[in-house]
């Protein structure tokens, strides 16, 4: 069965946070909030710039470098994120991850833990609802839904939306923490799955603030490039 279409969306202004014109000094960490505000603009007007066909065209490539990676191949426990806000596409892997019998899963907002995720199965036909920010995502209204819900440990793989990566693999994210807290566990010893960020090319940085609560990614991929921190 065809996936049905999954709407692009973009988050309200509240979640964006107020933000100024970019500075071109961002190199150094004493600065962050302030750095990390002005980039965030910067980057998404980059990526926003992307006609349609440039953003078809990198999520063909994009795809083609995560189905060449050995741990993609491997994990049988995918989650990955609808595109908001002209992210970097990565739904036509569902259909290929499926075919290999892998499970795909979808970030949820949880409703009595601030600022962290869920995850929950995805396929052809899942019941979506629209949450907070205006993303849609998998209805855990009902038990039956809830009870397809993994723990973020429990996944193998996680693909996660970026707004910018530099040459040394750190990245940065839309400010909200929901992936840092959500996986602050894997820098204890235990059951990790491996995090993987997504971005387009335009939105590489020579370098980027790095701060005590990022948690750290396992590879960075673009449309151009794979990279290892």
């Amino acid at each position: 069965m065809p996936h049905a279409p999954l709407p692009d969306t973009t988050f309200p202004r509240e979640f964006h946070h107020d933000e100024k014109a970019p500075d071109s000094s961002f190199s150094t960490v004493a600065d962050t909030p302030k750095q990390r505000r002005e980039l965030r603009r910067t980057l998404r007007r980059r990526r926003r710039a992307l006609t349609p066909r440039q953003q078809r065209q990198a999520a063909k490539a994009l795809c083609r470098r995560l189905r060449g990676l050995p741990e993609f191949r491997r994990a049988k426990r995918v989650a990955l994120y609808l595109p908001n806000d002209s992210e970097i596409d990565p739904r036509p892997l569902i259909a290929w991850l499926e075919r290999r019998g892998a499970e795909v899963y979808l970030p949820v907002l949880a409703p009595l833990t601030h600022n962290r995720l869920w995850f929950v199965r995805y396929h052809a036909g899942t019941p979506m609802v629209t949450n907070r920010f205006g993303i849609r995502e998998p209805d855990t209204r009902h038990g039956a839904h809830r009870a397809r819900r993994l723990p973020a440990w429990a996944l193998q793989l996680v693909l996660m939306p970026l707004v910018g990566f530099d040459d040394q693999g750190q990245r940065l994210g839309m400010g909200g923490g929901f992936y840092d807290r959500s996986f602050a566990f894997t820098r204890q010893r235990g059951p990790r799955p491996r995090l993987i960020g997504l971005a387009h090319e335009c939105q590489r940085v020579p370098t980027l603030p790095v701060a005590s609560w990022d948690v750290p990614l396992d590879a960075i991929v673009s449309d151009a490039r794979v990279l290892r921190p």
